[in-house]
C-alpha cells in the first residue's frame, strides 16, 4: 500500500511516497529556516505563504523521485494538527483537493503522532508496550504506548519545552536561530563548566526548562559569561555556557524517560521530535539506558512527511478515512 504523506505544519512543505508503512520511496522537505533565521523565529503569516509556493512543486518531487504517479497511489495523508493554523489549512485542503480529484481515502494524522512513526522506519522492530520520549519546540511529554493507537501521557513539560528553551538560551547568547543546532555546535567546543540548576520536579514525571533558562539569562546579564572580546580574562565563553546548559537538559530528559520505563517495565524506548536529533541527547539514552533504545535518523527527527504517511499506514488498517469535512486542529493533543 502506498501513501502520499504531507506535512505543513510549521516551517517545512514536505511530501513523501511510503510503502506500508515503512519504506521510504521518497521524502522531500523544503525548509524556510533562511527566511525566518532574520526574525529569530518563525513568522505564522511568512509561513503560510511560504506553504502556498512550494507545496505542489514539492508534492511532484515527491512523486517523481518515488517514480509513481496519482495512479499508484492508496491513500493520502495529511498532517492536521497541531501547529501554525495558516500553515496546516495549506496542507490539510492542498490533500483535500487531491483526495477528492483521484477519488482516494483521505487520513488526517496528529503532528506528535506521526514524529512516533518515525521510529518504524528505521527497520527495527518494535515491541509494545513502549515509552516514547516525545521532545521538540512545543512538546515534552512521555506517553506511554501501549499498541497503535493507544497512548497514555504520563509527563509533560509545565513551561518551556526542550526545543523552546534551546531557542531562548541561543538568543541570550547571540548564537541565532534556530536554536538547537546551534547550541549543540557551539557545545562542542565548551565545557559544562558552569553551574545551572537541575529542574526535577520530584515526584512526577514533568520536566521544567524555564528556570535553567533563566539562571543562563541572570549569568549573562551579571557579567559571569564572556558575551564579546570585552569581557575579563578568565570567564566561562559562550561555549561552555551552551555546554552547560545543553548538559542540564539532556541530563533531566535522560534520567527521568530511564526511570520511568523501568518503574513501568517496558520492553523498549523510543524518543521523536526535533530534539531527538541532538548528540548528547542520543548518546546519554544509548549510553545509560539497559533497555533498548529506538531513535530515527537525523533527517526523520526534524519534520517531514515519511512519518506522517508512516502513521497513516496503521491508521487506514484500523479502519480511519476521514470526510471531507476535516479541518485543520492548531490545538489538537495525542493525549
Amino acid at each position: 500500500m502506498r501513501i502520499l504523506g504531507i506535512e505543513s505544519s510549521c516551517d517545512e512543505t514536505a511530501a513523501s511516497v511510503v510503502e506500508d508503512g515503512s519504506r521510504i520511496l521518497s521524502n522531500v522537505i523544503s525548509s524556510q529556516i533562511e527566511i525566518h533565521s532574520r526574525y529569530g523565529g518563525v513568522v505564522p503569516e511568512v509561513a503560510s505563504r511560504q506553504h502556498m509556493l512550494s507545496i505542489v512543486p514539492v508534492i511532484q518531487q515527491a512523486l517523481s523521485d518515488a517514480k509513481v504517479g496519482f495512479k499508484d497511489i492508496d491513500a493520502i495523508a495529511v498532517t492536521k494538527g497541531p501547529g501554525l493554523a495558516g500553515s496546516l489549512l495549506v496542507g490539510v485542503n492542498t490533500a483535500k483537493a487531491i483526495a477528492l480529484a483521484q477519488n482516494l481515502p483521505l487520513i488526517g494524522v496528529n503532528h506528535m503522532e506521526g514524529h512516533i512513526y518515525a521510529n518504524w522506519l528505521t527497520g527495527q522492530k518494535i515491541e509494545f508496550p513502549v515509552i516514547c520520549l516525545i521532545v521538540s519546540g512545543g512538546h515534552s511529554d512521555l506517553i506511554l504506548m501501549r499498541g497503535h493507537g493507544q497512548y497514555e501521557l504520563l509527563g509533560r513539560t509545565r513551561d518551556d519545552a526542550a526545543g523552546e528553551a534551546f531557542d531562548k538560551a541561543a538568543r541570550i547568547l547571540g548564537l541565532g536561530y534556530p536554536g538547537g543546532p546551534l547550541i549543540q555546535k557551539a557545545a562542542e567546543s565548551g565545557k559544562p563548566i558552569l553551574q545551572l540548576p537541575h529542574s526535577w520536579i520530584k515526584g512526577t514525571n514533568d520536566f521544567s526548562f524555564s528556570g535553567i533558562k533563566t539562571a543562563l539569562l541572570r549569568m549573562a546579564e551579571y557579567g559571569k559569561i564572556a558575551m564579546d572580546e570585552n569581557a575579563p580574562a578568565g570567564l566561562p565563553s559562550k561555549n561552555d555556557a551552551a555546554a552547560s546548559f545543553q548538559k542540564v537538559v539532556v541530563d533531566v530528559l535522560v534520567t527521568k524517560c530511564i526511570a520511568l520505563a523501568l518503574e513501568l517495565g517496558v520492553k523498549q524506548i523510543m524518543v521523536a521530535g526535533g530534539v531527538a536529533a541532538n548528540k548528547a541527547l542520543r548518546a546519554g539514552l544509548l549510553e545509560k539506558s539497559p533497555l533498548p533504545v529506538i531513535i530515527p535518523p537525523f533527517i526523520l527527527c526534524t519534520d517531514n512527511a515519511a512519518m506522517i504517511a508512516a502513521c497513516a499506514y496503521y491508521r487506514y488498517q484500523n479502519g480511519q478515512k476521514d470526510g471531507w469535512e476535516m479541518d485543520a486542529l492548531p490545538a489538537l493533543r495525542l493525549a
